[in-house]
Parts: C-alpha cells; structure tokens; sequence
C-alpha cells in the first residue's frame, strides 16, 4: 500500500498510511497576527480529517488552537511532553472539542492504529512567543507503518539528526520560513538539502515555504519566499542525487512507493 503526502501550506500536511490519517501541525487561517497567506486557498474541511495530529512544538503558527477546535471529537493530539500544562488554551481546546491528548518526549513513542510514531529531537525555540517564558522542547516525529515517514516539524541541522531519525523512506523537511530572514534552529534550502544527504530518504517533501508573509514587506527580500521549494530541488539534486524530490503545490499530492 503506497503512502500519500499532501502539502496544505506552512508546515500543514497529511500523510496517510496503511490507512490511516496523520494531520502535521494544523494552519487553517488567512492571516495569523501579522502575517497573511499569499499563495493557496485556506484548506478546506478535507485537511480537517484526520485520526491523529502531530505538533511538533508551541509556536502559534504550529500549534493554532482556532485551527485544533476545527477537528472532529475523538481526534487524537500528539504534542510535545509539558504542553498542556505550559498552555492552558491548549487544555481548554481539547476538552471542549474532545481531542483526546497524548503527550510524547524525545524517544518516546505511542501507537496509532498499525502506525508507530516515535518523538525525535529537534533543534529550535520551544517557547510559546509572545505569551511567556515556558519553554517545551520542540519534536519532530518518525512514523512506521508501510513506510518509514520523518516530520522534522521546525529545526536547524544539528550532529545527530541522522542518528535520532534512523532508516526512513520519506522526509517531509522545512526549507524556508515566514519571514525575509531565517533565524537560528531553521533549515534553509541549502541546509535542508544536507539535512536530505544524511538522512538519505528515498523520497523528500519540502514544507513550511511560500505560504505566509509579514503584511507590509512584500517587497523585502522577496526570493526568501518564492525560492525555497525550487533551490531545495536544485541544491538536492548536487548534495542528495538519491534522493527523488516531490515539491508540491498546495493542495497537492504525491503518492509514494511502500517501504524498502
């Protein structure tokens, strides 16, 4: 049975698998505090649909709690260890919409359905800015099932990632950001593309691009939000050759071989 990726836009995904749903940090909004969705629709109740969702840490553009409350009762959500606790919102959210909750930390793992998804490291900002100093550490997830699927969520390259990870098939990495510049604990086009070579998947998925933008600054470095998708190809194709690159349009979807 293949595996099925579909980008919504940011860091929104699906990925399906031995027929199950896995949503990755839900965005439903056209704008989110200053920043505004410029390419792609808001995705429709189809993204909603999911048996469990991964969040990969608290940052508001990750963790939306408007976004959360649009999911049906009874949707799992898989979030960092600390969370709830961190953000009463997100508690609030999941008893009034009965999302039951499963908290995981690095190394940890939990079954959903015939799907093992095991919490990894990653490096970047757990803090939920502008709201306080609570800091939860930030996750990416390693799901297997008929695959061997990695959603780094949101990091930087660090040693280790290889390690962490493991074997996997397909790698949904970030490549860019929501801003003209990228700060420390994000992977750039570049960085993603080693990300790719160590790692080496057989399929990659380039997210959290060319989707939201500061209102107002258009016009400041513009490449940094309509360049990322086509330099990780570029730059995967001389770092990873291996690697077969699937950069989606929003909305779309790529339906990738079972496990090796």
């Amino acid at each position: 049975m293949p595996v099925e990726v579909t980008w919504w836009g940011h860091a929104t995904a699906t990925v399906e698998d031995s027929g199950v749903r896995l949503l990755t940090d839900p965005l439903f909004v056209r704008r989110l505090a200053h920043l505004r969705r410029r390419r792609g629709p808001v995705p429709d109740g189809r993204a909603a649909v999911a048996d469990a969702v991964l969040i990969s840490h608290l940052h508001s553009d990750h963790l939306h709690l408007p976004s959360l409350a649009r999911l049906a009762p009874g949707t799992r959500l898989i979030v960092p260890r600390g969370a709830p606790a961190a953000l009463p919102g997100l508690r609030r959210t999941a008893a009034a919409g009965e999302l039951p909750l499963t908290e995981l930390a690095a190394g940890e793992e939990t079954a959903v359905g015939p799907l093992t998804v095991r919490a990894v490291r990653a490096a970047h900002d757990g803090r939920r800015l502008p709201y306080g100093p609570h800091r939860v550490p930030a996750l990416g997830y390693v799901v297997r099932g008929t695959a061997t699927t990695y959603f780094a969520g949101d990091t930087g390259l660090f040693d280790d990632m290889a390690d962490e990870v493991g074997t996997c098939d397909v790698a949904l990495l970030p490549v860019g950001g929501w801003g003209p510049f990228l700060g420390h604990g994000h992977l750039d086009a570049h960085r993603a593309a080693v990300a790719a070579a160590r790692l080496a998947p057989r399929d990659a998925v380039p997210v959290h691009y060319g989707t939201y933008w500061p209102i107002g600054m258009d016009a400041v470095r513009p490449h940094e939000f309509h360049a990322p998708g086509q330099e990780f190809v570029r730059q995967s194709a001389l770092l990873a050759p291996e690697v077969t690159v699937h950069q989606l349009e929003h909305g779309g979807s790529a339906r990738l071989a079972a496990g090796r």
